[in-house]
């Protein structure tokens, strides 16, 4: 059977409570009868002395055990709770008045004797009980002499047989019965006050154990379970805990999401990503199926024209792949950043160089703002690079005949460059600002040669800033131009 937790501390309260019920309850009685003892032997101390002290027969030497038996007869009549014994030098029980067969023993042990003569302060001192081989009681002693000779001792047993006899009737009345109701009536009622204490501390727990089953039952989903409200008290440890627990589940279960929507990014992912690779893919294969099986009748420009695009279409796939695959090692880490110190404006230069021809194929105006552009920076000058071609390249993309193009650099606050890169193209919708740098996002302004990049570039260049410990933003207004803005760290003088 399994018991549950306040079941479990309840039966561990019942077993202490009793073990120190009956630990206390038996210290409490052993220290009663000790004082009890205390108290009656020096009570009677000097019983034996003066008995002996003040009865000729006694005082002058025993001889008579007759007679003596007899004075103690009369003494055990006169004082009930008394047993009188007389012993010889060696512990030999000599006389005494007791019917035949009350006594079991010959013989008492003389040590405790002689230590209550020599220190009459020690007690309680218990000797043997010579009606009870197994007992011991306490008791007064006095030497008896004859001439300066040890006769023996007068042995008197302090709450003999009689005494107990009556003391056992005495205890077994209404009055200390009733007595013995009430204190097992006062401690039952303060172990159930204990275990309601405990219930109402052990309560939360029951209620946070039975939350995280119901939680549990539900797939650690929070959206359709209904968990008890907590104590916002920082006091309450349990309440803390619970909130705690409840606080670490809603995580979890927001990361569960997360990764629910990143998995569904990822599928979305691959099928545009087949998509876009199934299409130059087949544009290749048909253009050399035509070149393989109608060759000799294609004329040599047709040829070179069918090669031209081939070789295009294979540039996409790799550029597709390329970026592909440096994505991947972005999200998972594996690219390293190596900041070294340069100059901003020679790695823009060489960027604009890069795409000159292009740029006056198409009229678009390439300008760099200043054109002296001596900032000194700190990244990682093949990054930055990839990024600000990513960005160019999409500028010229985007903007149409006879635009311009501006790379602009200015200052900011604490120490840092603000790199722009500002076009006059199509622009942007308001709404799909915050998507563009998904991957493989494609905004509605792609045009054809937009759409055959993968829609990659942006959210590579946000990684690759990231690194960097730079972020990307975007500003754009339908119609009239787009302008890309990150932040570098500037070296100081």
């Amino acid at each position: 059977m399994r018991l549950s937790l306040y079941q479990k501390l309840a039966v561990s309260l019942a077993v202490i409570f009793c073990f120190i019920c009956a630990l206390v309850y038996s210290w409490s009685k052993q220290l009663e009868l000790n004082s009890k003892h205390h108290g009656e032997q020096n009570l009677h101390l000097a019983l034996a002395e003066h008995l002996v002290q003040d009865n000729p027969l006694i005082k002058e030497g025993v001889y008579d055990y007759e007679a003596l038996e007899n004075l103690f007869h009369t003494l055990m009549l006169l004082g009930p709770a008394f047993e009188f014994y007389f012993v010889d030098e060696n512990g030999k029980i000599l006389t005494y008045s007791a019917e035949p067969g009350k006594v079991k023993r010959t013989h008492i042990n003389l040590t405790p004797l002689k230590h209550l003569i020599a220190n009459p302060s020690a007690t309680p001192v218990y000797g043997d009980n010579p009606r009870n081989p197994d007992q011991q009681k306490i008791f007064s002693v006095a030497p008896v002499f004859n001439n300066n000779t040890l006769q023996g001792y007068l042995y008197v047993i302090i709450g003999g047989e009689a005494y107990d006899t009556s003391l056992n009737h005495i205890k077994s009345n209404d009055s200390l019965l009733l007595a013995a109701i009430w204190l097992g009536s006062a401690l039952v009622f303060l172990f159930i006050a204990m275990l309601i204490l405990l219930r109402f501390f052990t309560n939360p727990i029951q209620r946070l154990a039975k939350d995280v089953s119901k939680i549990e039952a539900a797939n650690y989903s929070l959206n359709d379970t209904k968990l008890s409200i907590y104590s916002t008290q920082k006091s309450n440890e349990v309440h803390s805990l619970s909130r705690t627990i409840r606080a670490m589940l809603t995580r979890i279960n927001e990361q569960f999401k997360a990764l629910e929507q990143g998995d569904k990014q990822r599928k979305e992912l691959l099928t545009h990503l087949s998509h876009d690779l199934r299409t130059p893919l087949a544009s290749l294969q048909g253009f050399l199926e035509v070149l393989n099986q109608s060759g000799d009748k294609l004329s040599a420009q047709e040829q070179q024209e069918y090669l031209q695009v081939s070789l295009n279409n294979c540039g996409q796939l790799k550029q597709l792949i390329e970026q592909i695959f440096e994505l991947a090692h972005l999200e998972n880490g594996e690219i390293s950043i190596n900041k070294e110190t340069f100059n901003l404006g020679e790695l823009i230069y060489d960027c604009i160089a890069k795409f000159s021809l292009a740029v006056e194929k198409k009229g678009i105006n390439l300008s760099v703002e200043p054109e002296i552009c001596d900032f000194p920076v700190i990244a990682d000058i093949a990054k930055l690079e990839r990024v600000l071609s990513n960005l160019i390249d999409n500028a010229i993309r985007h903007t149409p005949r006879d635009g311009s193009i501006a790379v602009r650099v200015k200052r900011g606050d604490d120490n840092q460059l603000f790199v722009q890169v500002s076009d006059t193209g199509v622009g942007i919708k308001h709404e799909e600002l915050n998507a563009i740098f998904d991957p493989h996002y494609q905004a509605s302004n792609s045009n054809k040669a937009g759409r055959q990049q993968g829609g990659l570039g942006l959210a590579i260049c946000r990684g690759l800033l990231k690194l960097m410990d730079s972020e990307i933003n975007v500003q754009s207004e339908l119609g009239k131009g787009t302008m890309f803005s990150f932040n570098l760290p500037q070296k100081k003088a």
